[in-house]
């Protein structure tokens, strides 16, 4: 039976779903059991309702307890952050002696020797020495950056790369990094509860690639199909200045970016590779870089967006977000979403909603639809010649005008998905749902995922006109299945 702490955090939500295929019993931890209750795994696990702080519930949690994986840190929590994590690593260290648990697994930070740590990995150090002290066999993984969407490190490194394509930067871009892939580093926590008694240590792993964070901040422009960043480096920009401007420039808190910055002057590689000696290395190798950075992007890249980033409730891959990560991780995801009763039948909605585009037109503002078209033919784009394949039904891989059906499912949803040219991902999605007082409901969004700056610009630069162009399709389209006028080439759905 295996503990795990921190569950509603990064690593803790993606380990419990490796530990339960590994054929583990889990317990979870976490402080707020209700936030746990969308996840897939919920039902599979033994929900525990436990304060790290508070010995008598952390001894209570850990009662027939094998295994415990701490995985607690007070990044972001205010500037006593270190007292917070010293105080819980002893308490926790205390309460798993006591209860007779045979091994401790953390995941802590890689670190250089015999140098002035900053606060965030000197803390990380200081845990594990307690943990290791504990009178509990430990295993202390020490990790550097930790490639992965919802990882602080890697959205820092995304949203500085994706919004900038030039940067004035500090020093510490030539800083060098052992970055790993989360995947691997959740082989890796998996693997060490099954350590035998008389390991009490730590271990470094790291991916096959030592970079710069200049070198990975390229790379990443790369996979994600960016023009090269353009870096010039500034000797006098201190880690306090630079940790305002990743503020400025990012949607990653300060109380975060602040001690990530800080420790980035320190050179971060592997000394030694021993965890292989109790640990295989995956059976498909340790993951490189890119390939790390293609399965962080792999969810948006493959259009894969059924639902927004911050409540999607599926964990596909350990690379793909999760809802408990912050709203600024995942990447943007930007979205206008609209939803209005209508006095019609669902059948009547979606008679609409099926025979969208063509001649029968986008509801809204046909004047801008068209000038849009114009300029997407200027580009080499389609614009709004296509038309319709069929003017009364729609197929997934259809042609709309500018769109392509991604997905339909009759009578709810019609997923369309851009193929003008834009500096990024477009989506329109029209769904028919019911109330719980049987009302017909019409949800529209769009979603756009930008593609660096210049997304982010064009974004900001049409929003004025959502209200025009999606509101008044919002409630067009609600007003022709309140009137029961199917669109032209489709049969009346008025009721008798």
């Amino acid at each position: 039976m295996v503990l795990v702490t921190g569950v509603t955090g990064y690593i803790g939500g993606r380990l419990v779903p490796e530990l339960l295929k590994a054929g583990y019993r889990v317990h979870a931890m976490a402080r707020n059991p209700r936030r746990l209750q969308d996840r897939d795994w919920y039902d599979d696990v033994e929900i525990v309702e436990a304060d790290a702080g508070d010995k008598h519930q952390v001894a209570a949690a850990l009662e027939g307890v094998d295994v415990a994986y701490y995985l607690i840190h007070a990044l972001g929590t205010g500037r006593r952050f270190e007292s917070r994590d010293r105080h819980t690593a002893l308490t926790f260290g205390s309460a798993a002696r006591e209860a007779g648990v045979s091994r401790i697994v953390y995941l802590g930070g890689l670190y250089p020797q015999g140098e002035e740590l900053s606060p965030h990995l000197d803390s990380r150090r200081e845990v594990g020495e307690i943990l290791l002290s504990s009178g509990v066999p430990t295993t202390v993984l020490r990790a550097a950056v930790i490639l992965g969407s919802g990882s602080a490190s890697f959205e820092m490194l995304r949203h500085l790369t994706d919004r900038l394509p030039l940067m004035l930067t500090p020093r510490w871009l030539g800083t060098r990094i052992q970055p790993i892939a989360v995947r691997d580093v959740l082989h890796y926590l998996v693997g060490s509860a099954a350590m035998p008694a008389d390991v009490n240590r730590g271990f470094d792993i790291g991916g096959p690639d030592v970079l710069t964070y200049r070198d990975m901040m390229q790379r990443y422009a790369a996979v994600a199909g960016l023009q090269p960043r353009r870096i010039v480096t500034l000797p006098l920009l201190t880690p306090s200045l630079s940790s305002h401007w990743v503020g400025l420039v990012t949607p990653v808190p300060s109380s975060i970016a602040r001690p990530l910055v800080d420790s980035l002057i320190h050179e971060v590689i592997c000394k030694e590779h021993d965890i292989e000696q109790y640990v295989a290395d995956p059976a498909h190798g340790l993951i490189g870089f890119d390939r790390a950075v293609e399965l962080a992007l792999k969810r948006v890249q493959d259009l894969d967006v059924t639902t927004s980033w911050a409540s999607a409730s599926t964990l596909g891959a350990p690379s793909d977000p999760l809802p408990s990560d912050p709203d600024w991780s995942g990447g943007s995801l930007y979205t206008d979403q609209r939803e209005s009763a209508v006095s019609a039948t669902p059948e009547q909605l979606w008679s609409v909603i099926e025979g969208i585009g063509g001649g029968n037109g986008w509801y809204s503002w046909r004047l801008g639809w068209r000038a849009r078209g114009v300029l997407d033919r200027v580009f080499g784009g389609p614009g709004l010649r296509r038309g319709r394949r069929d003017p009364n039904d729609l197929s997934i891989g259809d042609p709309l005008d500018w769109w392509r059906v991604e997905e339909i499912e009759d009578l709810k949803l019609l997923r369309l998905r851009a193929e003008l040219r834009l500096p990024g991902l477009a989506w329109l999605e029209l769904i028919v749902d019911t109330d719980d007082e049987k009302r017909t409901i019409f949800r529209q969004r769009a979603l756009f995922h930008p593609h660096g700056l210049p997304g982010h610009l064009y974004w900001w630069a049409i929003k004025p006109f959502h209200g025009i162009v999606f509101g008044g399709m919002q409630h067009n389209i609600a007003e022709a299945a309140q009137r029961g006028d199917p669109p032209v080439g489709k049969p009346s759905h008025k009721s008798s």
